[in-house]
């Protein structure tokens, strides 16, 4: 991954927001830099939905300070941002280059630009051939990659996606990933809401996780999984393991094995045991859990 620029295009200083006596958003704080693609993760009801609406200006914080590329949000500023929202909405009786040269033209792009750019985008999501079509004519999943381009059609600095897999078969799904590192390599800043962590692991460099409101998991997605992965090694050794220094307990999974290690040896001390044992090694892995492992775990500490 390529060096960050760290001018945030999101500032979020300990924002609040209740409705009635609960808090939806208790005092979260968090920054988006240029380049890099921010997870926005947590259970249902967290206060994820509420948190990007209260970005995009569609609701009011009751405290709190939100800066969007580098003020606070405006007109001219909201031109550059591109919002996928999760309740998706395209006018149903035109067809799909109209929609995508109207919604353009609502951002301030030239009608003859909006129509070259919207002709663009649909080729390479292979969907030119479909320009014709009006939007109730598609499918679910091609209705999803049109809204998609919608949000992306006037070449905003800030995408925002609130689950935007949702719909998408495999093909598309790795389509619409494509195209969000495409957009990350020209140095968009993009968050990524989404409740598929295994999108999140592939995607995000750094990660935001709020449940109840609050604000429980935040930093690089690396840094989050060195801290929570098990104090253990998986390994495929044909030889006898025997006793091994610094290893507390042995699970054999037939295949493989997961060496525990006690709080002091390393995974190189073992390694460097196991080599010297003169057997083949054929694997040596230092266990890391899934972010999907870590999610669940933190949630169900809340509990």
């Amino acid at each position: 991954m390529k060096d960050l620029d760290f001018t945030p295009a999101v500032e979020v200083k300990s924002v609040v927001k209740i409705y009635g006596k609960r808090r939806v958003v208790n005092d979260v704080s968090f920054t988006v830099a240029q380049g890099e693609i921010f997870g926005l993760i947590g259970p249902n009801g967290a206060g994820k939905t509420t948190t990007i609406r209260m970005m995009m200006d569609i609701i009011k914080p009751d405290s709190g300070e939100i800066n969007i590329l580098g003020e606070h949000l405006n007109e001219a500023a909201k031109n550059g941002i591109g919002y996928l929202p999760e309740e998706r909405g395209l006018y149903k009786k035109i067809t799909v280059l109209h929609s995508l040269v109207y919604l353009a033209s609502l951002k301030g792009i030239p009608a003859h630009r909006a129509q070259s750019r919207a002709e663009e985008l649909l080729k390479r999501i292979d969907m030119l051939p479909h320009k014709n079509k009006k939007i109730e004519e598609l499918s679910r999943g091609m209705g999803q990659l049109i809204q998609f381009l919608v949000t992306i059609i006037h070449d905003p600095r800030l995408v925002i996606l609130d689950e935007p897999f949702a719909g998408l078969d495999p093909v598309n799904t790795e389509l619409l990933k494509e195209i969000i590192l495409e957009l990350r390599s020209q140095g968009k800043a993009i968050i990524l809401s989404t409740h598929r962590m295994n999108e999140v692991e592939v995607l995000c460099d750094r990660v935001l996780m709020i449940d109840v409101g609050r604000s429980v998991l935040y930093g690089k997605l690396t840094e989050i999984k060195t801290k929570y992965r098990n104090n253990s090694v998986f390994v495929e050794f044909d030889g006898e393991l025997g006793e091994l220094a610094g290893v507390v307990d042995i699970k054999d999974y037939g295949q493989y094995t997961e060496l525990f290690l006690d709080g002091e040896a390393t995974p190189q001390q073992v390694l460097k045991q196991l080599v010297s044992r003169g057997g083949s090694l054929n694997r040596f892995e230092v266990s890391t859990p899934s972010l999907n492992e870590i999610f669940i775990q933190v949630a169900a500490k809340k509990q």
